[in-house]
């Protein structure tokens, strides 16, 4: 289980993960579901439902003393989340450690946000529930830990939300909590049209029944309904929240807490590992104290590392003197080893352009509009094979009406970590100089349209060729794009490139 810093302040979890070793060693029924790896490391298997199972009635036994029954046709909840969510619950009603009274919307079959809550703060909680099976379990895990006093189980209709499960009562709840399903159909539950191409697979599995994890119109319809419950009951309840599984989700829903007058709103996040959820809360009283949003103003994250490679002296004087005899007429190793590279992504067909840089430094913009670069080496084999055909005339340069490279002002999206943009919008006060060779540029640079203006592409990047004491260092900074690994597929294929020119003439 990751650690992720950003947990709530109060989470348990923190800055102390679970120690698998410990538990497998005090638990049998864990043990069985972690590995050691040869380092020593002990793992589990969070695709594996029964893994995940074993591991939260594992920290709850441990660390709250409570024992629950999960079926594996439903939902397996991660403790350190829920956790987050009764945390922030804690602070909308200020309410830690002193009774206060909540509602679970679909409790489900662990029943964890009562059992939690009520364990950890005496709370007292109305758990509804539409599934015979969750109910049923959710009952008995309340039996079997004697919290039947606090915790009161009831079997709603579907689609049954706030209104119904309180048209028998009359007392005035602190609270209501709630994970909504997240998904409108399979499709969706799969991750079909909903999960971006180039985010990672989910590191762990997707258990739940049907009305867990589905429902018409997804979260977003089922949390509007809570709202317009909300707006009938009004201050029957001092807070109302909810959890969601999408960021996208906040905005409208915040619309709708807007149109309907409602006078207190805030969100936070909930982190855990690599996952990540937002939580909505309202409120019709005027007197409560909000809890502030995460602030939107993050830290700043570190630069990312450029893919490198070096130079090393008597290499790039090789290159250099190649330069020379075919009549380059460049002043340093850098402008050489610049103009084989530029040579090279030419054969590529990576679009490139010179950008504005200083003395002692020349920059390439990229971008590549296609993987021309995976199956080089069968390509040049291919080539050795067959006969050669005639060279036709070269054209030159003035005859194919190129188009004049442009600096990265036409380019909205560079980050700090390229430099570009500050060269783009504050280029008066760069000290840069414009050597003969930039002025010239190789055929290849002009030809090519501007590579900033590029639409459709797969990845584009900076490539900063310098001194680096008596070497030549090439860095390659990402700039956006689909894939970080086809970079590093180019930047390797670059770098090979570059070093057989040098032995060509060995």
């Amino acid at each position: 289980m990751a650690l992720n810093k950003s947990m709530h302040p109060r989470n348990r979890y923190k800055d102390k993960p679970p120690d698998f070793a410990y538990l497998a060693s005090k638990y049998p029924d864990f043990q069985k579901h972690v590995q050691t790896t040869l380092s020593g490391r002990v793992m589990l298997n969070f695709k594996d439902p029964e893994a995940v199972r074993a591991l939260t009635c594992t920290l709850l036994k441990e660390d709250f003393g409570l024992n629950i029954e999960i079926p594996l046709e439903r939902l397996i909840p991660t403790v350190p989340l829920r956790l987050n969510y009764i945390h922030w619950v804690e602070d909308l009603t200020g309410a830690q450690g002193s009774p206060s009274r909540g509602i679970d919307i679909g409790t489900g079959a662990s029943c964890i946000y009562p059992l939690l809550g009520a364990s950890m703060n005496g709370w007292y909680f109305l758990a509804t529930e539409v599934d015979d099976i969750c109910y049923n379990y959710a009952k008995k895990n309340v039996e079997q830990n004697n919290m039947a006093d606090l915790i009161k189980v009831v079997k709603v209709p579907q689609k049954t939300l706030l209104m119904d499960a309180l048209k028998e009562e009359s007392i005035v709840y602190d609270f209501c909590m709630c994970n909504p399903p997240f998904f409108a159909n399979q499709l969706e539950a799969k991750g079909v049209n909903s999960r971006k191409s180039i985010r990672a697979p989910p590191s762990s599995i997707n258990t739940g029944g049907v009305t867990e994890i589905m429902a018409e119109g997804g979260e977003l319809e089922f949390v509007k309904r809570i709202i317009h419950d909300s707006v009938r009951l009004k201050r029957r309840l001092r807070w109302y929240s909810c959890m969601l599984g999408k960021k996208c989700s906040l905005a409208p829903l915040k619309e709708e807490l807007r149109k309907q007058g409602v006078p207190k709103v805030t969100h936070t996040e909930f982190c855990q590992g690599r996952t990540m959820r937002w939580a909505l809360a309202w409120s019709f009283y005027e007197d409560v104290t909000m809890p502030s949003p995460p602030n939107k103003k993050r830290k700043l994250e570190k630069p990312r590392k450029p893919l490198t490679f070096t130079v090393v002296e008597a290499t790039a004087a090789e290159l250099h003197s190649q330069a020379l005899s075919i009549g380059q007429t460049h002043t340093s190793h850098v402008e050489s080893v610049t103009y084989w590279l530029e040579s090279i992504l030419t054969d590529l067909k990576v679009l490139h352009n010179r950008v504005p840089s200083c003395d002692s430094e020349l920059r390439l913009f990229l971008t590549a509009v296609e993987n021309t670069w995976i199956h080089a080496r069968q390509r040049r084999r291919q080539h050795r094979e067959l006969p050669k055909a005639p060279e036709p005339d070269t054209p030159t340069a003035d005859s194919l009406d190129p188009t004049p490279a442009q600096d990265l002002t036409d380019h909205p999206s560079i980050g700090e970590e390229s430099k570009a943009k500050q060269a783009s919008e504050k280029d008066t006060d760069v000290p840069c100089k414009t050597s003969s060779t930039q002025e010239q540029g190789s055929s290849a640079s002009t030809i090519f349209p501007n590579s900033s203006s590029v639409h459709n592409f797969l990845f584009k990047c900076l490539l900063n060729v310098k001194v680096e004491d008596r070497d030549v260092l090439v860095e390659m900074h990402w700039v956006e794009g689909q894939n970080k690994d086809l970079m590093n597929q180019l930047c390797t294929c670059i770098k090979n490139s570059l070093f057989r020119q040098v032995a060509k003439s060995i």
